[in-house]
């Protein structure tokens, strides 16, 4: 796999193992999405963080509800876990439109799509997930839908197939995306209003988890939040997986109340350190650290030092690794920074000895 090529990858979501385990993975499993769904926000008032996607998506749906009209077609793209989901639940709620939930890798097959399209009410909104692992030609199909409210039901093959129009009512496609580069362009210009999802400042994140602590029914102070807040790798569903879990932790070592001494103790406990690695971060830095001085070292090669999959290392450590600073990815290899040395409290070699692609990183 050429890391280079953004088309030659895996989609996040499709990992499985620890991709999914990991307490600071941004994959939602059985439990989050339970979770999750008594924790969404319920409309554009409530949503924390993503300010200017918030206004821009409500002067979007204001005007669609002053016209009598359809909201515009939404793109939302963005990592995993920054609520994409709960935005497309907003825009449906705040329509007063019903919603249906699927997702790309579900619609292999034009047929697939074209028996979803035929169901749908006027105005619902079709929530379509991972679409840019849809088929290409569901792809196909939904151009013509997007744009023509009308799909061409193929019957027959060979010369005696003839094509069916079906007309649709006016709807609402809301797709989320965390490679949005993965689109082709002619599906990406029929979305009347695009959003890319930033990362949450630790600030947001304190409030997204005061606003769970009080649902959930915990007490938590604000240095205990920040604590937290501070190791959620910037996406709320992190947050409140780290929240539940230093939540069972003060119910059974301490009296149910999460203060700084009881977040720090129970993320300990969880192997979640100050900047929120967790042990699969720290295996990689330590073996390119100790068993290749820092580097470049090859993907596969790297994997196998740390007993994971290729496709683990690169889908599920090293985005996080490289968002912070700790490594970089060159032509020759994967490469330690100087921030990742002294993250692990390790002395970098001298420059004189460092691996070839150091220099520029440790300077002259």
């Amino acid at each position: 796999m050429n890391w280079d090529d953004p088309t030659d990858a895996t989609a996040d979501e499709g990992l499985a193992g620890p991709a999914a385990e990991r307490l600071v993975g941004s994959v939602a499993d059985g439990e989050d999405q339970a979770v999750e769904a008594a924790l969404r926000p319920k409309d554009l008032g409530e949503f924390i963080g993503q300010e200017k996607v918030r206004e821009q998506l409500d002067l979007v749906l204001r005007a669609a509800r002053a016209r009598g009209a359809t909201a515009d077609h939404v793109l939302l793209s963005g990592a995993p876990g920054l609520g994409k989901t709960t935005l497309s639940m907003i825009i449906a709620a705040e329509m007063g439109a019903p919603i249906r939930i699927t997702s790309g890798p579900a619609i292999q097959h034009a047929g697939d799509l074209a028996a979803i399209l035929s169901s749908l009410q006027e105005g619902e909104v079709l929530f379509l997930d991972e679409i840019h692992r849809m088929s290409r030609p569901a792809e196909e199909m939904l151009y013509m839908a997007m744009e023509d409210f009308r799909v061409d039901v193929i019957v027959g093959k060979g010369p005696g197939a003839t094509a069916i129009p079906l007309e649709l009512p006016p709807f609402t496609l809301v797709g989320a995306t965390t490679r949005a580069g993965l689109l082709p362009p002619p599906l990406r210009d029929r979305f009347g209003f695009t959003a890319h999802m930033e990362f949450y400042e630790p600030a947001e994140l304190e409030r997204v988890i005061h606003r769970s602590a009080n649902l959930l029914d915990v007490e938590i102070d604000t240095v205990g939040a920040a604590e937290i807040a501070g190791r959620s790798r910037g996406t709320p569903r992190i947050a409140n997986r780290l929240l539940r879990r230093v939540r069972d932790y003060a119910q059974v070592k301490a009296d149910g109340v999460i203060t700084r001494e009881i977040a720090e103790a129970a993320l300990k406990v969880y192997e979640v350190d100050a900047r929120g690695l967790d042990r699969l971060d720290r295996a990689v830095l330590q073996a390119l650290l100790k068993l290749f001085g820092g580097g470049p070292v090859g993907l596969s090669t790297l994997a196998v030092a740390v007993g994971e999959e290729r496709e683990t290392v690169e889908e599920v450590a090293e985005p996080f690794l490289v968002r912070e600073g700790l490594l970089a990815r060159t032509p020759r290899g994967r490469v330690a920074t100087p921030a990742a040395w002294t993250h692990l409290g390790l002395t970098p070699p001298r420059p004189a000895t460092a691996g070839n692609g150091q220099q520029d990183l440790f300077g002259a």
